[in-house]
């Protein structure tokens, strides 16, 4: 249960940002509604958010690996249910997806989304254990512009996990949405 108010009056701007997150990801995000308690906060939110949205050096799935990687390690159900479904949405494998989700072992990465879900890990963990051997790994595959912004995009990542683990967000059931399968349903009809 959030800790603080979700269910804002039915002003226009509400009744504007909720339309707009509706026809964007389907639901009202929480984080969103907890940010609209201080509006300078909001507009800060969604100007780095939109922001973050047009980089684009670093291939998506990559950056959504690390993404979620960065929220499991925090613990963050919110983020990882918004992540899974936002991954799922690009097209992200469903073995990776459910990898990193249960943090399982397996042969569904390769090397570079490795290194990239590790460097994730140790740049989420405090203090931070990120090595010099990691960033060299990763320079090896990545340009300087691409390593700055793969480290920019998980420490938003972190930000994100620690207001919403602050603030008691949990999920919201997104990670729901991607469970219907078709061919579930021939299957159900045969």
């Amino acid at each position: 249960m959030a800790r603080v108010r979700i269910d804002h009056p039915r002003t226009l701007t509400v009744r504007l940002l909720e339309s707009y997150s509706r026809r964007k990801y389907g639901g009202v995000l929480e984080p969103g509604l907890v940010a609209f308690n201080n509006r300078r906060v909001l507009r800060t939110y969604l100007r780095a958010e939109l922001g973050a949205a047009k980089w684009n050096t670093v291939d998506r799935q990559l950056k959504q690996l690390a993404v979620m990687a960065a929220a499991a390690e925090l613990g963050c159900s919110w983020c990882m249910d918004f992540g899974y479904w936002e991954a799922w949405s690009g097209g992200m494998p469903e073995a990776k997806l459910r990898a990193v989700t249960d943090r399982t072992p397996t042969d569904a990465f390769s090397p570079l989304e490795r290194l990239v879900m590790d460097y994730a890990v140790a740049m989420t963990r405090t203090p931070v254990e990120v090595t010099d051997d990691q960033v060299a790994a990763l320079r090896e595959r990545l340009t300087d512009e691409q390593l700055v912004e793969l480290t920019f995009m998980i420490a938003l990542e972190n930000q994100r996990s620690r207001v919403n683990l602050a603030m008691g967000l949990t999920s919201q059931g997104f990670r729901e949405l991607c469970e219907y399968r078709p061919h579930d349903a021939a299957s159900a009809a045969g």
